[in-house]
């Protein structure tokens, strides 16, 4: 496994601090259309449309989401090539488990792996089989 041109703690930071925003105006807007109210205090079936997001853009869109995209990064699997679904549910679901099992430790611990390690992979990540790159998809050609 060779990672190329990785991403660091501070583009992927921002990324999802893009990405949550977006989510949140998305889903409050949805909520306020569905139900009269911009951010109810209960759950309610909008709140799945984050996780979609974050599982399925990726997919279609060469492994981007838009705050991926504003900040010039993408996540690719080790090999380099565009992620799945089995790589992007391992990331996502198994890695946010294995965050909320250790009630967030493992978190602080993949951010200083994100920000120190020279790949740049959380434990997420590995997880996955996967890293997030500078590097843009390859063209195709024909």
């Amino acid at each position: 496994m060779e990672v190329h041109n990785p991403a660091g703690f501070w583009n992927r930071l921002g990324a999802r601090i893009m990405d949550s925003i977006l989510m949140g105006v998305v889903a409050g807007i949805i909520s306020a259309i569905l139900f009269g109210e911009f951010a109810p205090d209960d759950y309610n079936p909008v709140d799945g449309i984050g996780v979609l997001y974050l599982l399925l853009l990726p997919l279609f869109w060469y492994g981007y989401t838009v705050g991926k995209r504003l900040t010039g990064v993408r996540i690719v699997k080790t090999n380099g090539e565009n992620v799945g679904i089995g790589k992007m549910l391992l990331r996502e679901l198994v890695g946010g488990l294995v965050y909320a099992f250790t009630l967030g430790i493992a978190l602080i611990v993949s951010a200083f792996m994100v920000g120190l390690r020279e790949d740049k992979r959380g434990i997420h990540d590995f997880i996955g089989g996967t890293y997030v790159t500078h590097d843009p998809p390859e063209e195709k050609r024909v």
